[in-house]
């Protein structure tokens, strides 16, 4: 089946270095790291290197459901790019570049062929829009 790359991408209102601890940050990543607030980050942990693992416990509110988000590493370049595989071998990078207005996060990531490309969409931007209050709120 083609790849279908997806993207993503919001301005935060923040100095690069914030922007990028927040991101990698297990404890941080668990107050954004949600679609809706149906949803949260119980646990997550970081191994920020080449080949090094990352994995976001998602659960949701109700108990009802829960997932491990988990991918390696394969390109780590601090305050500017981090690129990794999922499991099922989908590829996403993760861009920060400085702009007038803050820092630019752009996702790019393989879609998935179980739920729409349009729901994938909603649901990456989503937690990029969380992403961006928790960090312009800190």
């Amino acid at each position: 089946m083609k790849k279908e790359a997806i993207t993503v991408q919001v301005t935060v209102n923040a100095p690069l270095s914030r922007v990028w601890e927040k991101w990698i940050t297990p404890q941080d990543i668990m107050n954004w790291n949600n679609a809706t607030d149906d949803w949260y980050t119980p646990s997550a942990q970081n191994d920020l290197r080449v080949g090094g693992k990352f994995t976001s416990r998602m659960s949701s509110r109700d108990g009802s459901m829960s997932f491990d988000f988990s991918g390696v590493y394969y390109e780590v370049i601090p305050e500017k790019k981090l690129a990794y595989n999922l499991g099922d071998e989908r590829k996403v990078s993760v861009e920060f570049n400085v702009v007038k207005d803050g820092v630019q996060v752009t996702e790019i990531f393989d879609r998935e062929h179980e739920n729409s490309a349009e729901a994938q969409r909603t649901g990456w931007q989503a937690i990029l829009d969380n992403f961006k209050r928790y960090v312009e709120k800190a």
